[in-house]
């Protein structure tokens, strides 16, 4: 307890030259503390009070420690300091002493403050006497009621911290903190989890290590940890002296540390033991029924957070597996292409999320990347999306074109059951011409990075997210056709890689284009670095990347297919179009026809739109038997055959077919059920003859 003392008490002006000899008589001891040297003299008196020979003290306070328990200390160095800094000329306090037996007793001191002219105090005179018990009575009482109070308040504290711990080591770390345990009066603290009969050491701290041969002991081995296991009880140990009776093995490991007493509590969950907690002390003896009471507490809330937290990394490694199983075991080798794949779990949830990604090799050395976020963060996110990765996937090797591979995947989401939507980004690359096209279903644009590190946003056009797309009838997915130069990298991610809590999309957009400009050139290295940075910022969500870095192939592939949906009144769709069949023309070889397949394509797909209702999809392709040519093809879904005809003199129309015919070496009608398809072909030279 801390008292202001009530008045001065009186030392002659150059004690301790000539010492009160009243208070010797009053069994009280005096000291005078030079402030500026650091050096305290204590009469024979107050050395006696301590407990202390002559020649065990040096004159300076640090040698009082033996004497002082640390708690005690620290409450009186803050009353001084506090003294010394608020003005104040006198103080006084209750403290404790540990005696040469080990017991503790309490003593009073007070203290007056000497100050120079300037007000700096140089000074302190001051007694220490063992305390009256009528004095020390009220004061006792109200220590152990603040003490008993602070302590109810830690462990609360730390119960309460328990309830946020997900993991084993997050319970560890709760515990190893270390106010946690300087509050808690504990120097040291262990704890062991009860695997297959045996105890197995998991936490040790703050002081020295795992005490040799005790890492790994059997439930009946005769350790106070084991007898707490068998016995669901806890056990106190008072003493040293109780300690080396009881448990003379494993004192004779611990006895340099200074433990004093210790205290052993078993871990139970659901009426069987899980493991046990030791707390060990300094400077303590004995247990106090309320502290008994507080540390049964104490290790009922360890318990119950260790079950939770074992059932969680059950219930994790259960769901990563599943996770891992979803997610493509190997990525193909594909020719022409260098690839780099990553997923980062999230850090809510169960650490299990719909992020996915895939690469599935298509013919005619063209290639698929996916890459797609099924919402939420549990075992039926990832269900989903395994379903998903593998409709897509079949779908895309059917043959369909990129906007149907996403309608029907979003047709099939929305007859699953399930409430859950899903974004994705499907890019479909023909490595041999550079030609990527694009489909968007309510995910993140792609970056696409340049060999000089130069890297830009890639906009394309979206369409909703895959099962609400169906559900509200929009399933014509617009197509984005972009290239991909020899040495480009097309990034594709989840938003978890750009999306913080609070911040803007576009910002992370933007703060990601700068770290992939500045990133290492090789693809593994940059996949490693942007998991890495999402790591050290905490993550709340999963992410999912692949990175696509276009090589080229040695020669154009023949039997090559590229495919285009045009709709009705859609300018940027007939410009990819225009775009991907003039890099498709450049690749392949056309040599000096390539002006005329271009032209003879543009009337084919003009025609479509302007003589239809509904839009068109425009494939070209190379053919290789029995000679090396290009085919266009439009197909519309009218029924009524396209005819040749002369346009006026004045006439602005009517040339399409005509000009076709003449551009063309070959062009045709063929009914194609509902509709039909119009196309035209060129024969082109082989690469060996240009």
């Amino acid at each position: 307890m801390v008292e202001r003392a009530p008045g001065a008490f009186s030392l002659p002006a150059d004690w301790p030259a000539h010492p009160d000899l009243s208070l010797a008589l009053n069994r009280m001891g005096s000291f005078d503390w030079d402030l500026d040297s650091g050096l305290m003299h204590l009469d024979q008196a107050a050395l006696d009070v301590f407990d202390l020979y002559a020649d065990e003290y040096d004159g300076r306070p640090g040698s009082l420690a033996r004497r002082v328990p640390r708690e005690e200390s620290s409450r009186l160095d803050a009353l001084v300091s506090q003294a010394l800094k608020n003005g104040s000329t006198f103080y006084g306090a209750y403290f404790r002493i540990r005696r040469r037996d080990g017991s503790l007793r309490w003593t009073h001191t007070q203290g007056v403050v000497r100050r120079d002219t300037t007000g700096r105090p140089h000074r302190i005179i001051g007694i220490v006497r063992h305390a009256a018990q009528e004095l020390a009575d009220a004061s006792v009482r109200i220590a152990l009621d603040t003490e008993g109070r602070r302590r109810t308040s830690v462990v609360a504290g730390t119960t309460a911290a328990l309830a946020h711990a997900r993991t084993v080591q997050d319970v560890i770390d709760v515990l190893n903190d270390s106010r946690g345990l300087e509050y808690l009066g504990a120097a040291s603290l262990v704890m062991g989890l009860v695997e297959a009969g045996r105890l197995v050491l998991v936490a040790e701290g703050p002081v020295g290590g795992f005490v040799p041969g005790t890492r790994y002991t059997r439930v009946d081995e005769h350790f106070p940890m084991s007898e707490v296991v068998r016995t669901f009880a806890p056990r106190f140990i008072e003493s040293a002296e109780d300690f080396a009776a009881s448990y003379p093995q494993l004192w004779r490991q611990i006895k340099g540390l200074g433990i004093s007493s210790a205290a052993y509590l078993p871990l139970i969950a659901q009426a069987r033991p899980i493991g046990a907690i030791g707390l060990l002390y300094r400077d303590k003896t004995g247990f106090s029924a309320d502290e008994r009471n507080l540390l049964i507490a104490l290790g009922s809330s360890v318990g119950q957070s260790l079950q939770r937290a074992m059932l969680y990394e059950q219930e994790h490694d259960l769901a990563q597996g599943l996770q891992q199983a979803m997610l493509p075991r190997r990525i193909p080798s594909v020719p022409g292409a260098q690839l780099a794949v990553r997923y980062r779990a999230a850090r809510i949830g169960r650490d299990i999320g719909g992020d996915w990604y895939d690469v599935i090799p298509l013919p005619s050395g063209r290639v698929g990347a996916v890459i797609g976020d099924v919402q939420g963060h549990d075992i039926h996110a990832a269900a989903v999306m395994g379903q998903l990765r593998t409709v897509l996937r079949a779908y895309a090797a059917e043959g369909h074109s990129p906007a149907t591979v996403m309608a029907r995947a979003s047709e099939f989401l929305h007859d699953l059951d399930t409430d859950r939507f899903a974004t994705c980004l499907y890019a479909e690359a023909d490595l041999a011409t550079g030609v990527v096209q694009l489909v968007r279903a309510g995910h993140v644009d792609p970056l696409l990075r340049a060999p000089d590190r130069t890297c830009r946003r890639v906009g394309v056009d979206g369409g909703l997210p895959l099962g609400l797309s169906a559900e509200f009838g929009e399933l014509d997915y617009p197509v984005t056709t972009a290239e991909l130069d020899p040495g480009h990298t097309l990034l594709l991610f989840t938003d978890g890689l750009v999306e913080e809590p609070g911040a803007d999309l576009d910002d992370g957009m933007q703060q990601l284009t700068r770290l992939v400009e500045g990133g290492p050139r090789d693809l593994q290295l940059l996949a490693d670095q942007l998991c890495e940075v999402v790591d050290e910022r905490g993550g709340e969500d999963d992410v999912a990347l692949l990175l696509l870095r276009r090589h080229g192939l040695d020669a154009p592939q023949d039997g090559g297919r590229l495919q285009q949906q045009v709709g009705q009144s859609d300018p940027a769709a007939l410009s990819s179009a225009r775009h991907m069949l003039r890099a498709a023309v450049q690749a392949w070889g056309a040599g000096e026809r390539a002006d005329a397949v271009e032209l003879a394509a543009d009337e084919l797909m003009t025609n479509a739109l302007i003589h239809t209702d509904g839009g068109a999809v425009v494939t070209i392709r190379m053919l290789s038997l029995p000679r090396r040519r290009l085919r266009i093809e439009v197909d519309d879904t009218s029924s009524a055959l396209p005819r040749r005809r002369e346009a006026g003199e004045s006439g602005v129309s009517g040339r399409g077919l005509l000009l076709v015919d003449q551009l063309a070496d070959e062009w045709g009608v063929e009914s194609r059920g509902a509709g039909k398809c119009v196309w035209c072909a060129f024969d082109v030279p082989d690469q060996t003859e240009m």
